[in-house]
């Protein structure tokens, strides 16, 4: 049995994250937690995160959890959802300006004026960058359910795990060594979400 710690600072809808990963993970222990103890003794570490990324490094810092996400993002399995893929970057435009965590080179935009609604909210396909473990019987092109109004702009395209277009193309997920992040919600995009969590859950990182 492994351990799983969601890393809960009060933002977003982590409940539906563990039941997610309980779902695929039936036998390990799944857990939200907040304790900087609890993370760094976890096998895997998965950092959600919705709303605003000001109001979201506030509670990080509140909480004194940025240095325990650092490292943990070069040490173990590690898996953002949605704004826990944004706050991995260095800066973004939201709230005035925010400072990220800078364990990724690149910045996070605002998406440009257009005739699309924005935010960019439903059902999108993804086309699959690399043959990462994480794409496991996911096809290219599966869709997945997003709700965001910035994207990732990142600096270095080796990192580039994922690609999806909403009046541009924009990267939806990235990965590097045992990292790997999505703009996307895999918990609330049924089958091939699940397929996700279940892909890390037993990825060797």
């Amino acid at each position: 049995m492994q351990s799983i710690a969601i890393i809960d600072y009060g933002m977003g809808n982590v409940r539906s994250v563990q039941k997610a990963i309980e779902h695929v993970a039936p036998n390990d222990q799944v857990f939200l937690t907040d304790d900087v103890d609890l993370i760094q003794e976890a096998d895997r570490i998965v950092f959600p995160g919705q709303g605003a990324m000001g109001a979201c490094m506030q509670a990080l810092n509140e909480h004194g959890l940025a240095d325990v996400i650092k490292k943990s993002a070069h040490e173990k399995p590690f898996l953002g959802i949605c704004l826990g893929l944004q706050l991995l970057f260095d800066h973004s435009q939201e709230n005035g300006g925010t400072e990220g965590l800078s364990i990724l080179s690149g910045d996070v935009i605002h998406f440009p004026k257009s005739d699309l609604k924005i935010p960019h909210m439903g059902w999108n396909t993804v086309k699959q960058s690399n043959d990462h473990p994480l794409w496991h019987d996911i096809d290219d092109n599966s869709r997945f359910y997003s709700v965001h109004s910035y994207y990732v702009a990142q600096s270095d395209s080796s990192v580039v795990a994922g690609i999806t277009n909403y009046g541009q193309d924009f990267t939806c997920a990235v990965a590097k060594d045992n990292m790997f992040a999505v703009q996307f919600h895999p918990e609330k995009s049924q089958h091939d979400g699940l397929q996700l969590l279940s892909n890390f859950v037993n990825w060797k990182g």
